[in-house]
């Protein structure tokens, strides 16, 4: 039997809500998933990705996540880890650092088997790069295989990368995938193309107030079968308020459904709806933080679909953008770094490297026609134009040949 912890997106160094103690708070709870390790002797912490929340995390971030590893290195429990999206960087990864200091193991295609368990990696690919990614792993003589990846994959919702698929193309048939960058805990048994579990470990702290569930991580034991429990984390107290205003009641009805809960240092998210009077939030985030809320957040939803009601023709920005653009008879390459920028949900402290990226592959296709005006095009739109290089460009790989793992990890 091989008893291992599977977390992930543990998002060390950020600053939420720009509160140093929130900075603290993601360090805390990933010392505590450390912590429960050591107590109950598992064979391996396995992190699923996003250690980091940023690509140049600060020293103290560094210090204090090796801080961490160096408590489950004198404890003799490795930590298995892979990359997620928003720690990856173009060159040598921070998982590196840690590995030539002898503190974690990064996965990867080889195997790294503990017991009876053979540990696999596949770190975060961007989807322009994976329909030529060959799942070429190395095999093994464990009882079982696990993969460990970093992304948002089908069946679970909001999926964009085929978990199925990967599992029916991979060289190695794998019993379990543990999952990061979904932040809410999901696990699913598929039985095609043959039987294994995927599981999501969710965050070990709230990223964001739209995450309302006690924090965690998987506690995974492979034995004749897989069991798959959660366990919770003590985190820092959110405090969720939702108001529903009837006709009538306005300030005093919000501070008194606020006041009824315990708010010394807690995060306090209050949602307002219903048909009652206009709410000032500024008083009830005052009325909170003498309270000893460390941060309130209101949000009145009826302003907000107010705002939605209302038609200005004139002040669509994006369509601005997108019409000056057009005027502007740029390059494709231009176009698509201009989505890049400004359009894309690529987190806002990983801008200048994915744009990074793009410039290179560009240069690196110099025939693709991708620098050239749209004006120099034979009498192409810009649209046509930026189509013809999206289609040249979107596999991000040569298509004389596929792409291995090792071109990522």
């Amino acid at each position: 039997m091989t008893r291992v912890i599977h977390t992930g997106d543990t998002h060390l160094g950020y600053q939420q809500y720009h509160r140093p103690e929130r900075r603290e708070d993601f360090l805390d709870a990933f010392r505590q998933v450390a912590e429960d390790a050591i107590e109950d002797d598992v064979a391996a912490v396995v992190h699923a990705g996003d250690l980091f929340h940023d690509r140049q995390p600060t020293l103290p971030d560094i210090m204090g996540a090796m801080s961490v590893l160096q408590t489950l290195d004198d404890a003799d429990i490795p930590f298995l880890a892979v990359v997620g999206n928003h720690e990856s960087k173009r060159d040598a990864q921070w998982l590196d650092l840690f590995e030539s200091l002898g503190l974690a193991r990064r996965l990867g295609p080889n195997p790294v088997e503990l017991d009876d368990v053979a540990f696999y990696g596949l770190d975060f690919v961007a989807r322009a790069k994976r329909p030529d990614l060959a799942y070429d792993f190395a095999p093994h003589d464990a009882e079982h295989a696990v993969l460990v990846s970093h992304g948002l994959f089908q069946p679970f919702p909001h999926g964009d990368w085929d978990a199925q698929k990967v599992l029916a193309e991979s060289t190695v048939e794998f019993d379990a995938v543990l999952l990061g960058d979904n932040h809410k805990p999901q696990t699913k048994q598929v039985e095609d193309p043959h039987e294994a579990w995927l599981t999501y470990c969710g965050s070990t702290e709230r990223a964001s107030a739209d995450e309302r569930d006690e924090r965690g991580y998987n506690l995974v034991v492979f034995d004749d079968d897989i069991d798959i429990r959660r366990r919770g984390l003590d985190t820092r107290e959110f405090v969720f308020v939702d108001v529903e205003l009837s006709a009538g009641e306005g300030p005093s009805r919000v501070r008194e459904r606020v006041g009824q809960y315990d708010l010394a240092d807690a995060v306090v998210v209050v949602s307002i709806r219903g048909d009652g009077d206009p709410i000032a939030p500024a008083t009830i985030e005052e009325f909170a933080a003498d309270r000893g809320a460390l941060v309130v957040r209101v949000t009145d939803h009826r302003e907000l679909a107010d705002e939605s009601d209302v038609d200005v023709s004139f002040a669509d920005p994006d369509e601005a953008v997108r019409e000056r653009i057009h005027d502007l008879g740029l390059s494709p390459a231009a176009h698509d770094l201009d989505e890049t920028i400004r359009a894309s949900k690529v987190p806002d402290s990983n801008v200048a490297d994915a744009v990074e990226d793009r410039v290179q592959e560009f240069v690196d296709d110099a025939d693709s026609g991708a620098f050239q005006s749209a004006r120099d095009t034979d009498g192409a739109t810009d649209d046509e134009s930026a189509s013809e290089d999206g289609e040249a460009t979107a596999s991000g790989a040569d298509t004389d040949g596929q792409v291995t793992m090792e071109d990522y990890l």
